[in-house]
């Protein structure tokens, strides 16, 4: 049987009108369950805004700016790719191919991927060309540039990693279910392994020397009677805190491991998110599939609270700002801003009017940035 893949942040690619698919489509344009009005809110925390910067849509790809030092670099599916310095254009260039994933980088190169599984880098410094390099199959996530190495995901669920120069390193594969869901998510660096979700619900730790597995855990299992129920998929990043390590799967389970244990599971609660989490040394912070976020004990995945004034408006994961709030972007793009102890809604900032797809990426302690679909990006503070 053929693999085939369900879209999960954008159009469904086949039976577009089964409403079974629908549901596994955030972004789907069904009017059966309307989403929540803004509400009413008592404003404690103004998001405001340092600077504003347009680099081009999205289309239907997935863009995250990095960050390095002072810099910041974005790109867009045409092919351009800039570096920012408080929002003043540093340099900006445009490829002659078009873009499916990025950006990575770590100060010295920036890394894109072309949708013909092309592996793109560039001078941090000036954005002239360095190398290039070709994998298996399209790349949808960004490559992850850290540690004097660049690591990168096909559609195939082949990771290949090289150092900065070009040359592979290692790569690591394993089976594609027949059926899953494209993956998007970031891959991140945590306790000297390489951290990352896969279909059915594992969470897989990779040597960043060698790529071979050091351990896999289970997020979730697989259930139901028909192959769009057991989809049971890791599609937004893992997070971690010290020796804590968090991820969750969608139409699945949020699951907490202990690196100093070996990946040993600490506790599991049954909620599905494609959104994602994030984590500190005290909480879980997780937006489900119906954009309720919940905040959980990091030790015992106990309730704190969960706020749901924001149902169906696809809210991405909650990003830790400072130490009072969460931030997270909607369908609409307003970023709504969260009092991280008590969940009350506190503050909000329109962007553009289009999706945000992403998880807002912290630059300093109160400050985010944020990236629609549209291409505006934007950086916040939070006072």
């Amino acid at each position: 049987m053929p693999k085939r893949f369900v879209p999960l942040l954008l159009a469904v690619s086949f039976l577009s009108g089964c409403s079974t698919l629908d549901s596994l489509n955030p972004f789907s344009s069904s009017t059966k369950v309307k989403m929540a009005e803004l509400p009413a809110l008592q404003e404690k925390a103004r998001p405001h805004s340092l600077w504003r910067y347009s680099i081009g849509k999205a289309d239907d790809a997935v863009f995250y700016p990095a960050v390095a030092g002072n810099a910041v670099f974005v790109a867009a599916a045409n092919g351009s790719i800039a570096r920012l310095e408080n929002g003043v254009e540093k340099w900006r260039i445009k490829t002659d191919k078009p873009l499916s994933a990025g950006v990575g980088s770590d100060g010295e190169q920036v890394v894109v991927a072309s949708r013909q599984g092309e592996i793109l880098a560039f001078s941090a410094h000036d954005g002239s060309p360095l190398w290039q390099a070709r994998t298996n199959s399209e790349i949808l996530a960004p490559p992850l540039v850290e540690a004097g190495m660049i690591v990168v995901r096909g559609g195939d669920n082949r990771i290949s990693a090289f150092d900065p120069e070009g040359r592979r390193k290692w790569f690591y594969q394993r089976p594609v279910p027949n059926l899953s869901l494209r993956n998007t998510a970031p891959m991140v660096f945590a306790s000297q392994f390489i951290l990352t979700g896969f279909p059915g619900g594992k969470l897989l730790a990779l040597s960043e020397q060698n790529g071979a597995p050091i351990w896999e855990g289970t997020v979730a299992l697989p259930k139901g009677a028909t192959e769009l129920e057991r989809i049971s998929d890791i599609v937004s990043p893992p997070a971690a805190a010290g020796n804590i390590g968090c991820a969750v799967a969608f139409q699945g389970r949020v699951t907490c491991f202990d690196f100093s244990q070996g990946g040993s599971s600490l506790w599991s609660r049954d909620i599905s998110s494609w959104a994602g989490l994030s984590v500190d040394h005290s909480s879980v912070f997780i937006t489900d599939d119906e954009s309720a976020v919940h905040a959980l004990d990091v030790s015992s995945g106990s309730s704190r609270w969960k706020m749901d004034r924001l149902l169906r408006r696809k809210l991405t994961a909650p990003q830790i700002v400072g130490s009072d709030y969460l931030a997270a972007g909607d369908v609409e793009g307003y970023v709504h801003i969260i009092e991280r102890i008590s969940g009350l809604l506190v503050g909000r900032a329109k962007i553009d009017g289009s999706p945000i797809l992403v998880m807002p990426i912290r630059i300093a302690s109160d400050q985010i940035l944020v990236q629609s679909r549209d291409g505006t990006i934007e950086a916040l503070e939070i006072r």
